[in-house]
């Protein structure tokens, strides 16, 4: 067989394997490639967020009083957790009519601090630090440690209302007596936004003695906030405290009200 011809033999064989490897390397360019799973958004950093307040009166003529109010707080909330902490105090004096000496009308500081571990959106986990001193109610402390669970039944941008409930355990100095037992708690909190520069918060809690339920105290606040600038920092504060104590010492009332209006700066 000459050369010519076996040329003329394979050239159609050629020219097939010259197109495959054509479209084949045609299919390969063509191909997209592999979809690459998409990253997940970092989570938001925690941020804390604050204020502090402070209120003064000041009165003069037939009486003259002084009161000084002062508080701070700051949180940090996230997906997965928040933590609370806050404290305040009183100071006043007051002179009758007549009179040369003065009298302390409050003189009093409080502080809390509150971890809650959330495990949903809605349902948490909680444990929970406070005392108090109030010269003026003869309570020398009042430390309250306590833990329990909790759910938001309402949580938005613009509202949020949760219930609290669960065991603790106290310890007090009142008058002369020093006494610590088992406590239960029952306590619920509520805000609300009612426009871009104001709002509205509520608390309110029932702690009794396990064993003698006629042995509890009840605390409550209600108050308003309105901002004074538009970058939000300072803002106009007006909030009742009010505090019960079904057995006080011996000689002192039940209930201590007190209506402050304070300058608050934010941060």
């Amino acid at each position: 067989m000459t050369m010519r011809i076996r040329i003329q033999l394979f050239t159609p064989f050629l020219l097939l394997a010259i197109g495959a490897l054509s479209v084949h390397a045609q299919t390969q360019t063509n191909t997209p490639p592999a979809a690459v799973p998409p990253v997940a958004p970092p989570k938001p950093k925690a941020v804390w967020k604050g204020s502090a307040a402070l209120g003064l009166t000041v009165t003069s003529g037939n009486s003259e009083n002084t009161l000084g109010t002062a508080s701070a707080g700051t949180d940090r909330k996230t997906d997965d957790n928040e933590l609370m902490l806050g404290a305040d105090g009183a100071y006043g004096r007051s002179k009758a009519p007549g009179q040369t000496t003065t009298t302390t009308t409050a003189n009093s500081v409080h502080g809390v601090t509150q971890y809650n571990q959330l495990f949903t959106d809605r349902f948490y986990g909680y444990g929970r630090v406070e005392g108090r001193h109030d010269e003026v109610a003869n309570l020398s402390y009042r430390v309250s440690l306590g833990a329990g669970a909790g759910y938001y039944f309402i949580k938005n941008t613009n509202t949020d209302l949760c219930g609290e409930v669960g065991p603790g355990y106290v310890f007090q100095k009142q008058g002369d007596d020093t006494t610590s037992y088992n406590s239960l708690r029952v306590g619920e909190k509520f805000h609300q936004a009612l426009s871009e520069h104001a709002r509205l918060w509520q608390t309110a809690e029932w702690s009794p003695q396990v064993d003698q339920f006629n042995n509890y105290v009840i605390n409550g606040e209600l108050g308003i906030e309105a901002d004074l600038t538009k970058d939000k920092k300072l803002a106009l504060r007006s909030y009742v405290t009010d505090s019960f104590n079904n057995e006080p010492a011996p000689g002192y009332k039940k209930n201590d009200l007190t209506w402050v209006t304070a300058i608050a700066y934010k941060f």
